[in-house]
């Protein structure tokens, strides 16, 4: 069973930035720049402040990340019980094993650091020697760790919270608890050093906030934030006194300090969990993160005091539900889902990456509405798009269908923008609904014309409309009074706007005129099971079409007819994709499986699996790439097609088998090509026979340079002859004699055999070249392997040469030449290298014509020639006129 796809090797993914884990930032003197590090998943991303470019992506770990945190030198993760050091965000430089649960906090003390497990173990490890420095040991019933925090002047101590609502102050060097804080009536979430000495802020989980002071164990001042558990803490250092708290529901709230009193409010600052939240040193910034897979820099530079954004980095914070390559390039993937947005991902960059705003119905009253805690204004999301680039400039070029609603959207991919128009159809307004009878009408698929000027919609009831993507206007409907019976699942035109192609759960596949000025359709094509979508190939005819059963057929847009089936899935088809050659077919599917099909031999070719299902899928318009997006997870992953850099050998898979688990692409695979040559290495590759069957004749694969000018080296060379004669150099350099091949190299034998007598005696008193003595020995055994060899690894001018010194005038002999006659019947005989000895055998009649004629030997050998010649040719002939003949016969049909 295969380990993996042939065809597609996972790569990368895009669109993570980060998620629970908090950020955590570095300033790196050489730079004179704060970094951010921040957690996605199994990797860590360094972003620089400065633009919020991404400097590196930190190597992969077995399983999620569960901590993380850095000092100047290192950034380090915990990955289950194992703590890993990496240096300058991708050197792996010291590992820490020991804990036997999950280390779930961490944080940097001087030349160690501290980590604390799930069973409230607490381990003090030496960072270069890799060792345990002490170890403290707390019962999770009476005192689970759940933060931990280092005062500052406080020397080798550390403040631990519990889940208890209890504090400790621990001398780590002697093992010594110092104190025990008097314990709050709610666990303890967060703790934070605060600019004032001996003070330290303790957010808990009943939404209180306690400046409490450590000296004298006293409680300086509490506040009370109203949306629950506080996540994070921060205090601001520019001389302004603020503290910034966090909470569940993503709300930032800034307290003042010396009024006691609430400075101003962040509202909806991000759509999760503020769980990361950092006041950059003497700087009037704040960095914040969130599950919600965004990371936000703002600036106190407000009126009232409060911030603004002033960079953001985001993804989605919901799965993609629907991705799309944009462009001639493959650059770029248009990317929608459930938080009812549409972004673009760049693949080379993410300084590109871009979004195009969240769905509206007023879009301006939703930007003057501000960040509240619900706008409801924004519409459902959306569910399926199509973009055209040929009119981008200047009008919308997107158009989107959305969730449960009958209004289709615009958007600009070049103004990155939604657009200004709503197509929605007379019939459907809300005055209208009710007195037709349509209730609950969705706009169900839609088809933009590769022209850009026309967007098809389709609805639920049936209807389809026609709109200008310029004005909006409605121009036509199919049918009367509707195109199908029921819901209308998929739509395309051809690439010249002639044909429409509908396709609905009534099980029919119609076509219609593209002006329909006729209600009737041209063509009405009945299936057995309804249909599910449409996917068109925009530069051919042909058009993919999902049903309900699983299935997947290919319809000819010329012919109208159905000509090829697929059949394998065992789920509901969820998405599928023509390659840019049209050979390929990619479908996904919910039983986790994503199959090739390959059309000319209506085979499949290759699949493979994955965790979770895929929703969506495209391959880039280069044919390099391969985009899918899945349940549950936030990025987009690609899988580069490796048939475009190595040669891959394809075979008929039965779909009935279980194809192979393949693991998601991370940020970065590199050892994914070790993987890949180990497998390779394993499975044994097919390698074809030199000979298919004896009974075939065989060519020798020699490109046609090789042996076609043979016959016409004359003449070649004398159009090729210099004007003038070749000049001798001044001084000649010594040559090593050279063997006569394709290949340059050194004869060397004749020197291991000199003796030291300088007296030449000649072993035969014919003048054979090496070629020739060759020739000489096989009249022993007959064996002309090595003869064959010998000649097909000279040049066109080398053969020319050594064919004629066969005769006797060039110092050869009549033997000789019947050993060649010999050697050509035994080409033929074989049934190989079939032009080769067509070619070598017309040399060898043209340059000795007249020798044969008078050599009796010779002349009778040639009867041998000719019989094997006919026996090939009458069998080649007989073929050749069989298949020209069927051509004929069905040019007529």
């Amino acid at each position: 069973m295969p380990k993996g796809s042939k065809i597609f090797l996972p790569c990368r993914s895009l669109g993570y930035i980060s998620n629970h884990i908090p950020l955590q930032v570095r300033y790196i003197k050489s730079r004179k720049e704060n970094l951010i590090v921040t957690c996605v998943g199994k990797s860590f991303h360094t972003y620089g402040i400065t633009h919020f470019s991404l400097l590196s992506v930190g190597g992969l770990h077995p399983e999620d990340i569960t901590a993380m945190t850095a000092d100047a030198f290192h950034v380090y993760t915990a990955c289950n019980n194992e703590i890993y050091a990496w240096r300058r965000g991708t050197e792996l430089k010291h590992v820490y094993r020991g804990h036997k649960k999950p280390v779930q906090l961490m944080m940097p003390f001087g030349v160690h650091l501290i980590s604390v497990d799930e069973s409230s173990s607490v381990k003090v490890w030496d960072i270069k020697d890799e060792s345990v420095f002490l170890e403290l040991t707390f019962s999770n019933k009476t005192f689970h760790i759940t933060t931990i925090c280092h005062p500052s002047t406080y020397i080798n101590k550390i403040l631990l919270g519990s889940e208890q609502g209890e504090m400790q102050l621990w001398n780590v060097n002697n093992l010594k608890m110092i104190y025990s804080f008097k314990r709050w009536k709610s666990p303890i979430t967060c703790l934070e050093q605060a600019p004032a000495i001996d003070v330290v802020a303790v957010g808990l989980a009943s939404g209180k906030i306690v400046l409490h002071n450590l000296k004298y164990d006293e409680t300086i001042m509490e506040f009370m934030q109203d949306w629950g558990v506080v996540t994070s803490i921060s205090f601001r250092t520019d001389g302004s006194p603020i503290m910034a708290t966090g909470s569940v529901i993503g709300h930032i709230v800034f307290w003042d300090l010396e009024e006691r009193r609430v400075a101003c409010q962040l509202l909806s600052a991000h759509n999760g969990s503020v769980t990361g939240m950092v006041c950059l040193p003497n700087e009037p910034l704040i960095l914040t993160s969130s599950p919600d897979n965004t990371l936000k820099l703002w600036i106190f530079d407000m009126s009232d005091g409060g911030a603004r954004l002033l960079r953001i980095r985001e993804g989605h914070s919901s799965p993609p539900s629907y991705i799309r390559f944009h462009g001639a390039n493959g650059h770029n993937i248009l990317s929608s889902a459930g938080d009812s947005t549409l972004r673009i991902f760049n693949t080379q960059t993410e300084q590109f990456n871009k979004s195009l705003g969240k769905a509206s119905y007023n879009r301006k009253a939703s930007k003057k509405r501000g960040r509240t805690a619900e706008d409801p204004l924004v519409m459902p999301p959306i569910i399926q798009f199509t973009s055209e680039i040929t009119r981008e400039k200047e009008w919308d070029n997107i158009a989107a269908v959305h969730l449960g609603i009958p209004m289709v959207t615009t958007w600009s991919y070049d103004k990155v923008k939604m657009g200004e128009l709503k197509l929605l159809p007379e019939r459907f307004h809300k005055k209208k609904l009710v007195s037709s009878g349509f209730q609950d009408v969705a706009a169900t698929s839609l088809c933009l014309t590769h022209c850009g000027n026309f967007v098809l919609i389709g609805y639920s009831t049936g209807h389809i409309d026609r709109f200008n993507m310029q004005s909006g206007i409605w121009r036509d409907n199919y049918g009367t009074p509707k195109a199908h019976d029921s819901s209308v699942r998929g739509i395309a035109t051809d690439p010249l706007n002639q044909v429409t192609i509908s396709g609905s759960s009534d099980c029919k596949i119609k076509f219609w005129k593209f002006k329909n000025k006729g209600a009737n359709p041209l063509t009405v094509l009945a299936l057995e099971e309804p249909i599910s979508f449409f996917r068109s190939h925009s530069e051919s005819s042909m058009l993919a079409v999902a049903l309900e059963d699983f299935d997947v057929y290919i319809v000819d847009i010329d012919t109208r007819r159905i000509v090829r089936k697929f059949v394998g899935h065992t789920a509901q088809i969820t998405d599928a994709t023509f390659s840019p050659d049209s050979r390929w077919l990619v479908t996904s599917s919910m039983d986790c499986s994503i199959r090739t099909w390959d059309i000319p031999s209506c085979h499949l070719v290759d699949e493979f699996s994955t965790e979770v299902a895929c929703v969506s899928l495209d391959i880039s318009p280069t044919g390099e790439v391969l985009a899918t997006a899945h349940v549950d997870y936030l990025g987009i992953f690609l899988w580069t097609n490796r048939t475009m850099y190595s040669k891959i050998s394809l075979k008929a898979l039965t779909p009935s088998v279980e194809p192979p688990l393949v693991a998601f692409p991370e940020c970065l695979r590199e050892h994914h090509e070790e993987e890949s040559d180990v497998e390779e290495s394993d499975e044994l590759e097919f390698i074809s026979p030199e000979q298919i069957s004896n009974d075939l004749v065989t060519l020798s694969g020699f490109a046609a340079s090789r042996w076609q000018n043979l016959l016409n080296l004359d003449v070649i060379k004398k159009r090729n002859k210099p004007k003038s004669p070749p000049k001798a150099p001044k001084a000649a350099p010594f040559f090593l004699p050279t063997v006569s091949s394709l290949n340059f190299q050194f004869d060397l034998s004749k020197l291991e055999s000199e003796s030291s007598s300088k007296i030449l005696t000649p072993a035969t008193l014919l003048n054979l070249t090496e070629f020739g003595k060759l020739l000489d020995k096989t009249r022993q055994d007959d064996d002309f392997s090595h003869v064959i060899e010998k000649l097909k690894s000279f040049g066109p001018s080398m053969i020319d040469f050594e064919i004629k010194s066969l005769a006797p005038e060039g110092g050869g002999s009549i033997e000789v030449m019947l050993q060649f006659l010999k050697s050509i019947e035994f080409i033929l005989k074989s049934n190989k290298d079939f032009e080769l000895a067509e070619a070598y055998l017309g040399v060898f009649l043209k340059s000795h014509g007249t020798v044969i004629a008078t050599e009796e030997t010779l002349r009778n050998y040639l009867t041998n020639i000719q019989s094997c010649h006919n026996v090939v040719w009458n069998r080649l002939q007989d073929k050749l006129l069989y298949n020209i003949c069927v051509v004929q016969n069905l040019k007529l049909m």
